[in-house]
């Protein structure tokens, strides 16, 4: 199996947050964007936090019933963050995914976000490799 890099598959221009957000605002682009996660970054595109659909629903359903005003999106993301570089196999970020709940991750480099990779995206690369593999077997 050849070498399949991050690099080669991530999202360079990924759905990103400022802490301050309001989270109707998160969930909205959330839904627009087709994602079910984004980093939440700093001024300097630093990830502080990622911010996922489940954090908004349970912060949403909590909101509504006590008729709350929404929150700020710092206030609900996590801050226990796995993160990936451009430089990482994708092949040993597979073997982490299966052992991790989210489905979307951080790309980062020199400390800034710089993409982010999906469960989707390192499918899409395994899934490529594999058609070389029998493509070479036939």
């Amino acid at each position: 199996m050849h070498s399949i890099l991050v690099q080669d598959y991530m999202q360079t221009a990924p759905l990103a947050f400022e802490q301050h957000t309001n989270l109707l605002q998160v969930v909205h682009k959330l839904l627009a964007g087709k994602v079910t996660g984004a980093p939440v970054i700093d001024t300097e595109r630093q990830v502080i936090g990622f911010v996922s659909e489940r954090d908004c629903i349970k912060e949403i359903l909590h909101g509504a019933f006590y008729c709350e005003e929404p929150a700020v999106v710092g206030r609900v993301m996590q801050t226990d963050v796995i993160s990936f570089s451009p430089s990482d196999s994708i092949v040993e970020i597979a073997e982490i995914m299966l052992q991790n709940l989210p489905k979307n991750y951080p790309v980062i480099e020199n400390g800034k976000l710089v993409g982010l990779i999906t469960r989707s995206d390192v499918l899409a690369a395994l899934l490529d490799n594999d058609e070389d593999c029998y493509l070479r077997q036939s």
